[in-house]
């Protein structure tokens, strides 16, 4: 391309401006009755689009013979100005694009079921029992509630951690099942698909409720005869008890755990008192602040079954202070965690995968730095404009996070909030 325009160019702008001049001087010139001064001034006039065609030539001709003085300091700026960019953002996350207008969902009053495991009065029935029988553990002193205590605690079990067989505790803080059936993805690291995949773990784990294997558990429910007549009833046959239907009858039950009574659902189905107006202003924040974007849908979650689109986020997606305060990464890497919900959030602490916080306040100033650069004004890229730009990424101020945590008890459950403050 370069030899091009010094082969092909140059000579062209030259002769040109030969033929031009011996134009002008030889028929125009004496047609008009032009001086020799005025034949060069009409050359000079006509020739000046060789001069502009030869200037762009030689710009040419620079970008192409240069690019380590010309385009490659432009190229360098550019990509430095984008790293600049994503080392003070740090927007790590595949957080999908908001909404326009975020549109604000009550819970549904019935939990999804799956099509191989339709629920029923005496499934249901026999999962609840499932759920609080102790022969499921290694040594008989432990079942699902016990690290699921529904009323007093809520779901959980308000320790850090959980607390197994033989005392043993576990690396994980318990989560609520209290609206498990509308999630997508189960435990904290999202390996389980289902209920029905979920209710198998916590019984096998050696550090949780220890049973051997699974025969084990199919063993001693058959010993017993009130069981087996409770499996015909609930699936229709006499077919032997097996730890698959054990596992169903658990998810059937625990899909009935729902709570659509929240003030919050109240105040979407209508009730425009169902709010406090610092409830209101929390409402507010929690979508312009950003919280949307992950904890999203009827179920705060985007590994939500309703609503929920990316299941998993990275956190702490941007480095504070508070990840070695309260030791959030895991052999000091960032985790990949399936988003939590947020309903009864405010009866479930302490939070966060390793229980390490125990201030819903404090939860809400991490998030809202670790997950959303509330620590500056950073530069960031205005998709919309295709620019860059100054963010507002300030931290929360007090009232603010104190608003943001009204609204989050307003996803509290009415009958929860009662049993909680019924609680001797």
């Amino acid at each position: 391309m370069d030899n091009a325009l010094l082969d092909i160019g140059l000579p062209a702008v030259l002769i040109g401006f030969a033929c031009l001049a011996l134009m002008v001087r030889k028929e125009l010139g004496p047609f008009a009755g032009l001086s020799v001064a005025g034949r060069w001034l009409l050359t000079g006039l006509f020739g000046m689009g060789f001069v502009a065609f030869g200037i762009k030539m030689a710009v040419a001709f620079a970008f192409q013979r240069l690019p380590e003085q010309t385009i490659a300091p432009l190229l360098d700026r550019a990509v430095a100005s984008r790293q600049d960019v994503e080392a003070e953002a740090s927007f790590r996350n595949p957080a999908p694009a908001r909404q326009a207008h975020y549109v604000w969902q009550a819970l549904p009053e019935q939990a999804p079921e799956p099509a191989d495991n339709p629920g029923n009065a005496a499934k249901v029935a026999l999962g609840k029992r499932l759920f609080n029988e102790k022969k499921l553990s290694g040594d008989g002193t432990l079942s699902c509630a016990s690290c699921h205590d529904l009323y007093a605690h809520a779901g959980a079990d308000l320790r850090p951690t959980a607390l197994g067989i033989e005392r043993q505790t576990g690396p994980r803080n318990t989560p609520t099942v209290w609206n498990a059936a509308y999630m997508s993805r189960l435990f904290w690291d999202g390996r389980a698909a289902t209920l029905e995949e979920q209710a198998m773990g916590p019984i096998l784990n050696p550090i949780e409720m220890g049973l051997s294997t699974p025969a084990e558990a199919e063993r001693r429910l058959r010993l017993d005869a009130s069981y087996r007549n409770d499996f015909a009833r609930a699936f229709g046959d006499r077919q032997p008890i097996s730890f698959v239907r054990v596992a169903q009858a658990i998810a059937a039950y625990e899909r009935t755990l729902i709570t659509p009574d929240a003030p919050y659902d109240r105040f979407v189905r209508g009730d425009a008192t169902a709010l406090t107006s610092a409830q209101l202003r929390g409402m507010a924040l929690f979508e312009s602040t950003g919280c949307v974007l992950c904890h999203r849908g009827p179920n705060f979650s985007d590994a939500g079954l309703v609503g929920g689109e990316s299941a998993f986020r990275i956190f702490p997606a941007n480095a504070t202070p508070y990840e070695k305060q309260y030791d959030l990464l895991l052999d000091g890497k960032r985790g990949t965690w399936r988003i939590a919900s947020l309903r009864n959030v405010a009866l479930t602490g302490p939070w966060l995968h390793n229980g390490s916080v125990d201030k819903l306040e404090e939860v809400v100033r991490i998030m809202a730095s670790a997950q959303l650069g509330r620590s500056g004004k950073l530069n960031a890229w205005l998709n919309d404009d295709r620019q860059l730009g100054k963010a507002d990424r300030s931290p929360l101020g007090d009232k603010d996070v104190a608003d943001i945590v009204a609204f989050l008890e307003a996803l509290s459950s009415e009958q929860l909030t009662h049993a909680r403050k019924a609680k001797p």
